[in-house]
C-alpha cells in the first residue's frame, strides 16, 4: 500500500520561506492553496491495462447524498481526464466494449470537513451502481485508505478495475486522485489540475 503524496506541499513551504509579510500564508495564490493527493493499489500492474471508459457525467456527493450531474465545468474535467489517460497510452472505448478500466469523476462536499476514503469506498456502490459498468450485484473495494479534510469541496478521480472484476467478483479501486483547496472547480484550470495528478503518478502508463 502506498500512502497519498501531497504534491503541492513543497510549493506552500516555498511560499512560506520566501514570503516577505509576517503571515505569508495569507498571500498564497489560488493555485498555491491547492493540494494534490494520489494513492494506488500497490498490487496493480498498470501496464497490463489497455482500454478505459469514462462516464459522461460526474458524481456529486454532498454530505452523504449523491446525484449525477453535468455542467460546462464538469465537462472540462472529463475532457482533461480523457486527454491524460490517452497520453498515458490507454485507449478510450465505449462502456459496452469490455473496457479494462472505468473512470469516475466526483465532486465532494462535506460540511463536517472530514472524509475517510475507506468509508467513501464502502458506500460508493450506493452512489454508483456497479450495474452501470456491466457488473450488477458486485461490490466495490478500496485497497488503500487515507483521511482528508475539506471545507470548500474536493474533486476526486477514481480508476476502477473492470478487467479483473469477473474473476474477483468485485470491482477494485486501483488509483485515486484528489484535489482540494480554493477554486478547485474551475473550467479554466481543469486541464492543469488533472495534469498535476497524472504527473505525480508516473507509473500510470500502459505498455505498448
Amino acid at each position: 500500500m502506498i500512502r497519498g503524496v501531497l504534491a503541492v506541499s513543497l510549493l506552500v513551504v516555498a511560499a512560506v520561506m520566501t514570503g516577505c509579510s509576517k503571515d505569508p500564508l495569507t498571500n498564497l495564490t489560488t493555485s498555491e492553496t491547492q493540494i494534490y493527493i494520489t494513492d494506488r493499489d500497490s498490487n496493480a500492474n498498470f501496464s497490463t491495462y489497455k482500454t478505459f471508459t469514462i462516464s459522461d457525467s460526474v458524481t456529486v456527493i454532498n454530505n452523504g447524498q449523491a446525484v449525477r450531474e453535468i455542467n460546462p465545468t464538469d465537462s472540462a474535467y472529463i475532457v482533461a481526464v480523457k486527454k491524460y489517460m490517452q497520453q498515458s497510452g490507454y485507449v478510450l472505448v465505449n462502456s459496452n466494449q469490455s473496457p479494462d478500466i472505468a473512470v469516475d469523476v466526483s465532486r465532494i462536499y462535506n460540511t463536517s470537513g472530514v472524509i475517510s476514503y475507506a468509508d467513501y469506498g464502502n458506500y460508493y456502490g450506493d452512489y454508483y451502481d456497479p450495474y452501470y459498468w456491466g457488473y450488477g450485484g458486485y461490490g466495490y473495494y478500496v485497497p488503500y485508505s487515507f483521511v482528508y479534510q475539506i471545507t470548500e469541496g474536493a474533486l476526486s478521480v477514481d480508476l476502477l478495475d473492470l478487467k479483473n472484476a469477473a474473476a474477483k467478483k468485485k470491482i477494485d479501486f486501483i488509483w485515486s486522485g484528489l484535489i482540494r483547496g480554493e477554486a478547485v472547480f474551475n473550467a479554466n484550470t481543469a486541464d492543469e489540475q488533472i495534469q498535476a495528478l497524472f504527473s505525480q503518478s508516473p507509473y500510470l502508463k500502459t505498455s505498448n
